[in-house]
């Protein structure tokens, strides 16, 4: 009998659904912002997307600050319309 590995969740639906209980890498903050990976590396550099940290060579994002980056777009999107 064989198993068949079950694919992973979309980070979108999880952030959607709740706080996923791990931090993000770069691709999850791609997926979510259907964006380019390259454009989460422009973003962090010019510091204007969701605020990221370092673990050693590796950049994570807390899904806490993804929200709540997330949250603030949403309110300049409403006070500036």
């Amino acid at each position: 009998m064989s198993r068949t590995r079950s694919a992973q969740p979309d980070p979108r639906a999880t952030l959607r659904g709740g706080l996923p209980d791990r931090y993000l890498t770069p691709e999850d903050i791609a997926e979510i912002f259907d964006v380019p990976k390259e454009t989460v590396y422009q973003w962090r550099k010019k510091r204007t997307g969701p605020p990221g940290f370092r673990i050693g060579k590796h950049v994570r994002y807390d899904p806490a600050d993804v929200y709540a980056y997330i949250a603030a777009r949403k309110h300049q999107d409403v006070s500036a319309a």
